[in-house]
């Protein structure tokens, strides 16, 4: 019997105001809160009160045939608790019928595992506490920000209790083979590796509303039609942005109506069945190793990192970031720990990225009128943490040692040469490039 695996992923950023030279050292407030708030309630409205409530109906009408998972990011949770707590409740009463799975991510949303393998740990067990909190079990499911992934990654999981990671369906990775099949993670043979159906998974997130695709319009019965025609599947993941329901594709559009004809339409055939990724990987052995040893994503244009670390600002500010790890972590400040957190959301980066092929959704616009923009106001957000981190240093009369900090660099040079193939020299000028260059570029801005 088929399974089908529907995860949504729900994420909110915190995006930066235009914070400039003069507001360096004179404050310390770095998000836009009026637009936070301002997209956080728009998006409740439009998405998840509605798609929740339908949710809850279908529950309600299919009992135990109908289940599905979510992966919520803590700032996501953040914003909930700050501007629309209805929103939370609306989850935890989808956790309570049992029909749903929260499996846990990286709390900021953040690309930590390529430069602190410590700060995703403690980033990773942080969310999967809170996950537990909230939603009342602790998750064994896992999905990366950005479904970025490699084998390390999941040798990593494995050590700290996790049974199930996910992962993007990239025709390089998979070769001759379908993602309509558990997997294992090389060398981690306990562990469950889902992956990503990438058409199916579009025709919804990307698709639905394209009155120029020759499938248009995208209905329930045609997309179960589909789904009852691969017979020789095990499990077939749909993976998408849980901002498909509302917002990328308006009420309008009719995707409320096709989400709840689905699962009736898919069940209309006795030998196809829903369930979460953690039932998948009990139930439902796995064919085979898969060796990713590159980082992939699910990035449209080549299912790597370029979107977030393909050109020289991009590596400048993220190096910059993680190199006030240990000392960010030796001072006793929440409030301090917590920016520091939030700067590292990965749609910081995202906005400084100058690919042609960049597409920024509707529904997650850049906040900066260009790249430049986005990395110069991010620059001096940094410039100005700093500022506080020293500060906080002094007070608590932390002597820096200087050999332990340019061993810690050098051992960063190197893991993201590794993850990112470039020349060491590359690295280098883009992480030692003095702060007067990234003044004289603001200033001409």
């Amino acid at each position: 019997m088929p399974a089908l695996c529907l995860c949504y992923e729900v994420h909110e950023p915190y995006t930066l105001r235009h914070y400039t030279v003069f507001d360096m050292g004179q404050n310390s407030i770095y998000e836009n809160d009026d637009r936070n708030c301002d997209i956080l309630l728009h998006t409740a409205r439009t998405c998840y009160l509605p798609m929740n409530d339908l949710l809850l109906k279908l529950i309600r009408r299919y009992g135990k045939d109908f289940r599905l998972t979510f992966c919520i990011s803590g700032t996501a949770l953040d914003q909930f608790e700050q501007y629309a707590p209805e929103v939370l409740e609306s989850f935890q009463a989808l956790a309570e019928t049992g029909n749903v799975e929260f499996a846990a991510e990286t709390a900021p949303h953040s690309l930590a595992f390529l430069y602190s393998r410590e700060e995703f740990i403690r980033q990773t067990e942080e969310h999967a506490r809170r996950v537990k909190k909230l939603f009342g079990k602790k998750p064994t499911t896992y999905r990366n920000a950005e479904l970025v992934y490699n084998n390390d990654m999941a040798t990593c999981l494995g050590e700290i209790g996790f049974k199930t990671v996910l992962a993007e369906g990239a025709e390089h990775v998979l070769g001759w083979r379908s993602s309509n099949y558990v997997y294992t993670p090389m060398n981690e043979p306990q562990m469950r590796l889902l992956m990503r159906n990438v058409p199916l998974s579009t025709d919804i997130g990307r698709r639905f509303c394209d009155q120029s695709w020759d499938q248009w319009p995208l209905t329930a019965e045609k997309y179960a039609s589909w789904i009852h025609g691969m017979v020789d599947a095990e499990v077939i993941n749909i993976f998408n942005d849980y901002h498909v329901f509302g917002y990328r594709n308006p009420a309008s559009s009719g995707i409320f109506n096709f989400m709840e004809a689905l699962p009736g339409a898919i069940l209309a055939n006795p030998n196809f069945h829903f369930a979460t990724c953690a039932e998948i990987a009990k139930k439902i052995p796995p064919v085979a190793e898969i060796d990713v040893p590159q980082f992939m994503s699910w990035d449209d244009a080549g299912r790597d990192l370029n979107a977030w670390l393909g050109n020289d600002m991009q590596k400048d500010a993220i190096h910059a970031l993680y190199k006030l790890t240990d000392r960010v972590r030796a001072i006793d400040s929440p409030i301090l720990k917590r920016d520091f957190e939030r700067l590292q959301t990965a749609d910081h980066f995202h906005n400084m990225s100058t690919k042609w092929f960049t597409v920024f959704s509707p529904d997650r616009p850049n906040p900066f009128p260009g790249p430049y923009d986005a990395y110069i106001a991010y620059m001096n957000v940094l410039a100005d943490f700093e500022m506080r981190v020293t500060a906080a240093e002094a007070e608590m009369g932390i002597q820096e040692d200087k050999a332990s900090k340019e061993e810690h660099e050098r051992e960063t040079h190197k893991r993201t040469k590794a993850h990112e193939g470039e020349p060491r020299t590359t690295r280098k000028k883009a992480a030692a490039r003095p702060r007067a260059t990234r003044k004289t570029t603001e200033n001409k801005a």
